[in-house]
């Protein structure tokens, strides 16, 4: 399967919810360019409140992808990311799958809110999902998608 995955992912707590920290987590990126040689595989990069909102990044193999793909009639077709049982808000009516054909890409956000296990804290995290099917340049996420999926919703 000739796709390119990418993964994005902000995680903060309450502190960053508001004022200057808040202003820091927004300007995270929901892109960046993708290593050199990248062919078929995910990148995944992860920015959290506790490092400042560095960008940590690794690549792992399309078949861990975390997102259902597959090739049908010439097309590639997105399925819904998964969302875990213990996040917030929950999403009981979910955007259909999503077909690329080649040369397209798609971008789709989603946001959580999860109770922390130690103290009952909450904390939040906004996935940002983007997919490429056919050849990809290293640029290739940077610019506007093809397609968008936007199920970000209000967390409280």
């Amino acid at each position: 399967m000739d796709a390119v995955v990418q993964w994005v992912r902000t995680e903060w707590t309450k502190s960053s919810r508001g004022g200057p920290e808040a202003a820091r987590r927004n300007a995270t990126p929901v892109a960046f360019p993708l290593p050199s040689g990248f062919a078929s595989s995910v990148h995944e990069v992860v920015m959290r409140e506790a490092d400042s909102f560095e960008p940590h990044a690794a690549v792992r193999e399309l078949p861990d992808a975390g997102v259902a793909l597959r090739e049908d009639g010439g097309l590639l077709r997105i399925g819904p990311p998964q969302v875990s049982m213990f996040s917030m808000p929950r999403r009981h009516r979910r955007p259909p799958a999503v077909r690329l054909a080649p040369g397209e890409w798609l971008r789709w956000q989603i946001n959580h809110r999860f109770v922390g296990l130690c103290g009952g804290e909450w904390f939040y995290r906004l996935d940002t999902l983007n997919v490429a099917y056919g050849p990809a340049t290293p640029h290739v996420f940077l610019g506007s998608p093809t397609r968008r999926v936007d199920e970000r919703a209000h967390l409280r």
